[in-house]
């Protein structure tokens, strides 16, 4: 004989091997013996909390041949509805059976007498997936059926049914089966089977099975296939991706200890192992209630999540002000869950933050937020001098001439300002791409084609600014010397909710136009930006620096510099007054002076973008001299 399942063979046969639901069992009995039973049910719940097998139960509860209540289990009744053959107890999936023709023929069928037992009994499963029409035909027969006639409809989403369906039925609500019901269920099902078990499996079992005794025995039957006829609690969590009780207490003596290194080593073993990020915050949130109720209550009698030992061993080091703290922590990171990009990097942050909260953390990491900016600061030099690299080969050509053939050059381009030709691109290219990630486009930066005779306009400026001013890591024009020395950046957790800032499409566009001289320092930004991703494992900067890492910056001028995100929620904010501070001061350690930064997404890039070539295709783009920004403050 084939493989019967758990759920299958261990199926309750009477009111007594029910797994809770203890008062609608006591409603039904009571009904029967009183002889109140209606002409219509619904039962309704979670999945796997009993409401098909409670029918089951009531129709032999009906039918059996020992009397009206009874489930002997030995007459031909109870026999044929135990293996499912029994002719006057019907069993429709709704599912499969959702339209008006079925739904009429079962009423033809109605009328007819039961055949073997007291009642014809129409268990119509997953009722909620019939259609409008198969409702309203089973409105009349439902509410006033033939004598010998019972329906019991189940489902587990009966808002989908209508208000006139459930008013025509005794309506059963249905709940999560307690814990040590299930526990107990489990039990008696493995003494039965003769197979040895840990109660410590048993209760990650439990865990699993949110409530439902259906899927606590498939995630038994699961385990008792990995481990070999025998249920332990190292299979069961190897087999979910699960931790140990212990192991989640280490982890959070670990946090207590103030140290980041052994915590995200810890981190690291459980995440490359499998381990469910979710599952994970909200155990350690159960453990840290724990560790409260044991706090405020003494008694042992209340704990859930661990032992009396584990929470002895960490009630030395948190306290109840540290673990609300760390409550609040994981609640904010469950929360986020639900919109961030990467859970990763999310959980490692959380873990951080939790250190930070027991001291020490903090002090080793500030440094390196202070010492990363000025560490690369050459390497803009390094920049700005390859561009020169090729001029040194034009100069000893005609070395007195060139000065006078520069200047010609320059003045020519108010005059191609004046036309609207900025950039002095062919206007007719059909097929110029529609901008769709974070690196902003070549043609939307690029000088002029004829790039020889604009060479020479470097030799004189470019070379000699850097020397000047090497403290500066990216900027080097004359005209930034004035500027004050940049500040750190503002420290303070990202706002998620706040004032949004707004820029009109004009002011981007006049902020494109103004682009073109900041080239070069646009590019050196580009190349350094990911230094602002290594700042995201930083306690008070983190968030920010993670948020701005999946952008990219797209236009830069002196006042304003333009980034580009994927993502509409990371753009908005981004773009929150409240941490319009704290971002440009993040962006100045790398840029090397503070600028407003605004935020787009895809859709603001390719707009602007679109409206920015269309007025360099007709010659109406702004000169850039007579270009006024207009920011808010």
């Amino acid at each position: 004989m084939a493989y019967k399942a758990l759920y299958n063979k261990y199926r309750p046969t009477t009111f007594e091997e029910v797994a809770g639901q203890r008062s609608i069992v006591r409603t039904m009995r009571n009904a029967i013996e009183n002889n109140k039973i209606a002409h219509a049910y619904l039962f309704c719940g979670p999945r796997g909390t009993g409401k098909t097998s409670m029918a089951r139960l009531f129709a032999k509860a009906l039918n059996c041949e020992e009397g009206l209540g009874h489930q002997c289990n030995h007459c031909s009744n109870c026999l044929a509805m135990n293996s499912g053959s029994h002719p006057d107890v019907i069993e429709i999936d709704a599912a499969s059976n959702n339209g008006v023709e079925q739904v009429r023929d079962l009423i033809d069928k109605v009328r007819y007498a039961p055949i073997r037992g007291k009642y014809k009994i129409y268990i119509i499963d997953e009722v909620h997936m019939m259609s409008a029409g198969a409702f309203n035909a089973l409105l009349k027969t439902l509410e006033e059926p033939p004598e010998h006639v019972i329906f019991i409809l189940a489902t587990t989403e009966p808002f989908k049914v209508l208000p006139t369906i459930i008013s025509r039925c005794q309506r059963y609500d249905f709940g999560k089966i307690d814990p040590k019901d299930i526990k107990d269920k489990l039990i008696w099902i493995l003494n039965r089977e003769g197979v040895p078990y840990e109660e410590s499996a048993l209760d990650a079992v439990v865990d699993l099975a949110d409530g439902g005794m259906r899927d606590a025995l498939s995630i038994l039957d699961q385990a008792l296939a990995y481990g070999g006829n025998q249920v332990r609690e190292k299979d069961v969590l190897d087999v979910f991706g699960l931790t140990s009780t212990a192991q989640k207490c280490r982890l959070l003596d670990l946090i207590a200890s103030g140290q980041v290194s052994p915590v995200l080593a810890l981190a690291e073993e459980f995440l490359t192992s499998g381990i469910d990020i979710k599952r994970l915050v909200q155990a350690l949130l159960d453990i840290l209630k724990d560790i409260l109720v044991y706090l405020k209550t003494g008694e042992e009698k209340l704990l859930q999540a661990a032992s009396l030992k584990e929470i002895d061993a960490l009630l030395g080091k948190i306290d109840d002000v540290r673990a609300n703290e760390m409550i609040d922590v994981l609640i904010k990171c469950q929360a986020d869950s639900k919109t961030v990009g990467n859970l990763r990097s999310l959980f490692e942050l959380t873990l951080i933050r939790m250190t930070s909260l027991f001291g020490g953390a903090a002090v080793n990491v500030t440094p390196r937020v202070e010492a990363k900016p000025v560490a690369p600061a050459p390497q803009p030099k390094a920049e700005i001098k390859v561009e020169p690299k090729p001029e040194p080969k034009v100069e000893p050509k005609p070395e007195p001439k060139p000065e006078p053939k520069v200047e010609p050059q320059a003045k020519i381009e108010p005059a191609a300002h004046a036309s609207g030709e900025l950039f002095h691109e062919e206007p007719a290219e059909p097929n110029q791409s529609v901008y769709t990630g974070t690196t902003p486009p070549d043609w939307l930066f690029d000088e002029a084609p004829a790039k020889p005779k604009m060479e020479p306009k470097p030799e004189v400026k470019t070379p000699a600014e850097p020397v000047k001013k090497p403290a500066k890591p990216i900027f080097s024009e004359e005209k930034e010397e004035p500027e004050k020395p940049v500040a750190a950046p503002s420290l303070g957790v990202m706002a998620s909710e706040g004032t949004p800032l707004f820029l009109d499409d004009e002011t981007i566009v006049n902020i494109m136009v103004l682009g073109p001289k900041y080239k070069p320092q646009r590019q050196a930004l580009f190349d350094r930006w990911n230094e602002i991703g290594d700042l995201r494992f930083d306690p008070k900067v983190g968030a920010l620096a993670a948020l701005l890492s999946e952008g990219r910056p797209f236009c830069l001028c002196s006042q304003a510099l333009l980034i580009n995100f994927n993502f509409t929620r990371q753009r908005d904010k981004a773009n929150l007054a409240e941490n319009q501070k704290a971002i440009s001061d993040l962006v100045a350690t790398v840029l090397g002076r503070n600028v407003f930064v605004y935020s787009l997404d895809r859709n603001d890039s390719n707009r602007c973008q679109k409206a920015y070539y269309g007025l360099k295709q007709i010659g109406k783009l702004p000169n850039p001299e007579d270009v006024i920004l207009n920011l808010p403050k």
